[in-house]
């Protein structure tokens, strides 16, 4: 009997990230295995221009749409596959790339489409925040602030955005914020907060370093105020994925949280800035989405 051909969908970002796409068509064509694959390419023209191509994907019964770009991409094209058959791939190409480290997914682009030949199906949790899906995390305060600034950069990087950080460090104020979690209210003034399905930022930057995508749970991580003094000790906790012995941090866990802030403001979403109201929802969808990782990856995954 011969075997079913798969049907996989290629969405490229051009503007996304640091890198060049311009090689992608030509390692899809030496990288994925052909004879039992067909393979379509498509690139963006407008913001969300790739979820409304996977919106289709799927309507077409699409097995597998491939998102080639950064986490805001990724984003895009995860979002249309919620709850669908159809499942969504990876090659990063942004600047922090949160998902796909998090997945152990490669951020070479060759090893990345490699995933496509010899990786698995696995099906992991996403979340919504007032009803808009994420995938690794959202969060509100510092991190919103220097992510609204950043993506009005005329540049990219790692570097650019530690540069924008620093800058934004000395102006920003920290708010006061009224957060429940599965029924416990508690009253916190944040600098961040962090509500993760995946563990990291991006950048192998963990800021919930226990975070899992198979649990149906939503790490809220709360960093407190901190002097400037103590702030190279709490970024390389960031890096070591030691965030959650810092005194001040907080982080807690459940299915559905709801913070009330005094106004409406900045937040962003899988690093994306955008206006949210004063009052978020987040809630944990278990087992909601379809994801080619691997063969081999951690069980804390």
């Amino acid at each position: 009997m011969e075997e079913k051909r798969r049907h996989i969908l290629v969405i490229v970002n051009p503007v996304s990230g640091t890198g060049n796409k311009d090689k992608i068509p030509r390692l899809i064509d030496n990288v994925v295995d052909h004879s039992h694959t067909d393979v379509s390419i498509l690139a963006t023209e407008y913001p969300g221009h790739a979820h409304e191509i996977a919106e289709q994907a799927v309507a077409d019964g699409i097995d597998t749409v491939v998102a080639v770009g950064g986490d805001g991409t990724v984003n895009e094209v995860g979002s249309a596959l919620c709850g669908t058959s159809t499942a969504l791939a990876i090659v990063p190409c942004g600047s922090g790339n949160g998902l796909a480290r998090h997945l152990r997914i490669p951020t070479n682009a060759s090893r990345a489409l490699q995933v496509l030949n010899n990786g698995i199906v696995g099906t992991f949790d996403y979340c919504t925040v007032n009803g808009k899906p994420f995938f690794c995390t959202c969060g509100m305060g510092f991190d919103a602030a220097v992510s609204y600034k950043f993506s009005n950069e005329g540049t990219r990087g790692f570097i650019t955005y530690i540069k924008t950080a620093l800058t934004e460090y000395i102006k920003f104020k920290p708010q006061e914020y009224v957060i429940d979690i599965d029924g416990k209210t508690m009253s916190e003034k944040a600098f961040v907060i962090a509500c993760c399905n995946a563990a990291q930022y991006g950048n192998n930057a963990y800021i919930a370093p226990r975070a899992t995508m198979q649990d149906g749970l939503i790490d809220v991580t709360v960093m407190h105020p901190f002097n400037i003094v103590e702030s190279p000790l709490i970024g390389a906790r960031l890096f070591l994925r030691q965030l959650g012995q810092d005194h001040h941090v907080s982080i807690y866990r459940g299915q559905r949280v709801v913070i009330e802030r005094r106004r409406d403001d900045i937040m962003h979403i899988d690093g994306d800035p955008v206006m949210m109201p004063a009052r978020i929802v987040i809630e944990s969808i278990k087992h909601g989405i379809n994801i080619l990782v691997p063969k081999t990856i951690p069980d804390d995954v």
